[in-house]
């Protein structure tokens, strides 16, 4: 009984090892190559507005981060950079700055979509038609599935 027992506790404990290891590395193995980095810095020669996300913010930590330079205009937010991977990356803007979920949650609602992050080597992600990004000053990618702040950069 006791041999059972401790096969039940040991395929259980990989079972949940082995899920959380596939949460984490399946949006990595099924990215979209990142964008080119030429293309990045065109993105960001074109823009109107620029700020750095770093990694030291309140609400990042060692699986949850981002990190480079941050371009937005009318048209399209690009990132050279690196964000932690993980699965279903949001854009959003925001009027305030805000650096941990507990800040981001209760003016979410407010909060303008502007688009999903796939890559984690850079990004570039078009702000559409209708947003004026000159009414936000704050950009933040947040990771929908789990409701975790990744990381934001004020660019106003």
């Amino acid at each position: 009984m006791r041999r059972f027992l401790i096969s039940i506790v040991s395929h259980g404990v990989v079972l949940v090892i082995g899920f959380a290891l596939g949460v984490y590395f399946l949006p990595i193995l099924t990215a979209p190559e990142s964008p080119d980095t030429a293309v990045l810095e065109e993105k960001a020669q074109n823009a109107t507005y620029t700020a750095e996300f770093k990694r030291g913010l309140r609400g990042s930590d060692f699986l949850h981060w981002g990190e480079g330079k941050v371009s937005v205009s009318p048209t399209t937010i690009a990132h050279q950079g690196r964000l932690a991977p993980g699965p279903d990356y949001k854009v959003y803007l925001t009027t305030e700055f805000v650096e941990h979920e507990d800040e981001f949650l209760p003016i979410k609602e407010n909060a303008q979509l502007i688009g999903d992050v796939k890559t984690f080597d850079g990004f570039v992600v078009n702000v559409p038609e209708g947003v004026d990004i000159d009414q936000y000053s704050t950009v933040l990618v947040w990771c929908e599935a789990f409701g975790e702040f990744i990381s934001a950069a004020k660019y106003r």
